[in-house]
């Protein structure tokens, strides 16, 4: 080989090399620009979505029902629970309305004052104890003044839950939690000529977790003891500084393994991430 040709391979190399530094230099520059883009997007979905820390806004309602006149008895557990919640989630920074032994205006009237006060970045509980009843596909909370005696009574009398998760919506919550123990045997719904069984099924709307102390359809057996067996466990994980979801699902899963599946509660999700609960 002559020393021109030696010159020129060499002078192809080189350039051959400058090219593959730059190739991999914008390659790089390309892959830490797509980065920084998924970094950003992510960080945007966080802080609309809701992995929401102690410094939002905390609102729960919270409504026990125990004495209906049409019930053999009082239900003693839910105006406990309503009480031993509301404890609970004032320690953890909840600004908490609770009302017991509900008539409907009662119910209208504190969904009101819920309304009233949430924000865009404010995360909201609603808690119902007491009797429920499905009807037309949604779920009723039952106030203790209600006359029920055929399926369209329900709609007068009570209160759906599908209306107020509408109206934390509406507002423009951040998150929406719903707690329902209220899946129990009622005296409404032997009246009914068509089957009604406990709560229907409950679509939550975005960034919305809903858990019910049964599957739908299904109803659940109070305890003896002084809080239902769905929100002693619910405490439990609370009190464990839980995030919403993770406090929801293992309250579900416990009372599912303890009574054998028995009583399966149900969990519906549509958070993107977990709601922080502790204080």
């Amino acid at each position: 080989m002559d020393l021109r040709q030696l010159r020129i391979s060499r002078r192809t190399i080189a350039v051959a090399v400058a090219l593959t530094g730059t190739v991999s230099l914008a390659i790089g520059a390309h892959a830490a620009l797509n980065k920084r883009s998924l970094d950003a997007a992510k960080a945007v979905a966080t802080e609309q979505t809701g992995s929401i820390g102690a410094g939002a806004p905390r609102l729960a309602l919270i409504i026990g029902n125990g004495h209906y006149p049409d019930a053999s008895a009082p239900l003693a557990q839910p105006i406990n629970d309503a009480r031993n919640l509301s404890a609970t989630l004032r320690h953890n920074g909840f600004d908490v309305d609770v009302v017991e032994d509900a008539t409907r205006d009662d119910m209208v009237r504190a969904v009101e004052r819920m309304k009233a006060k949430i924000r865009p970045d404010t995360v909201v509980m609603l808690f119902f104890g007491g009797y429920g009843v499905q009807v037309g596909r949604e779920s009723y909370m039952i106030p203790v003044d209600a006359a029920i005696w055929k399926e369209a009574d329900v709609k007068r009398s009570g209160v759906s839950v599908e209306s107020v998760l509408d109206v934390m919506k509406d507002q423009g919550a951040k998150a929406k939690l719903v707690v329902l123990d209220a899946s129990r045997r009622n005296p409404y719904e032997r009246r009914f000529r068509s089957f009604s069984h406990g709560l229907a099924p409950i679509s939550p709307p975005e960034n919305t977790l809903v858990l019910t102390s049964a599957t739908p359809g299904k109803v659940a057996d109070d305890s003896a003891s002084q809080n239902s067996v769905l929100v002693s466990e619910l405490l439990t994980n609370l009190n464990a500084q839980a995030g919403a979801e993770t406090a929801f699902n293992k309250t579900r899963v416990a009372i599912s393994r303890a009574s054998e599946g028995e009583q399966v509660p149900a969990v519906s999700s549509s958070l993107l991430e977990d709601v922080k609960l502790g204080g």
